[in-house]
């Protein structure tokens, strides 16, 4: 198992970026793997399963482990096929603007598959 964190920086405001963050509607807009989100609810909860498609009809089940709205922070466990990823989000002011670390663990090809996509959503999920 191998780790991997990703940070970024963007304009957008702290409250701005965590209603992206944890609505799931919104994870297609920022996210450009993703193309829909099927899960009970808009947003995030602890314990909430669900699945998120992409393209060419890949799916990943997920499972929620934690949310804290105050701290802004939230974790989930990723299941593609035998490949499992536990990702873990934050959201901070930063600035005029807001910082989001990425904490990503698994196997060290998954993550590194991973991150040049997730470099390109946490960038669009810190655009104003």
């Amino acid at each position: 198992m191998a780790a991997l964190t990703l940070r970024a920086a963007g304009r957008a405001d702290p409250d701005t970026v965590w209603r992206r963050y944890t609505s799931y509607r919104q994870w297609p807009v920022w996210s450009p793997q993703i193309v829909r989100v099927d899960a009970p609810g808009e947003r995030v909860l602890p314990g909430a399963r669900g699945t998120v498609r992409s393209y060419l009809g890949v799916s990943a089940a997920f499972l929620v482990e934690s949310v804290d709205h105050e701290r802004r922070d939230w974790s989930w466990r990723v299941r593609l096929g035998p490949v499992r990823m536990r990702l873990a989000h934050e959201v901070r002011p930063y600035g005029d603007g807001t910082e989001t670390r990425l904490r990503m663990a698994g196997p060290a090809l998954a993550l590194a598959a991973y991150a040049p996509v997730a470099r390109l959503a946490l960038r669009r999920l810190l655009t104003p």
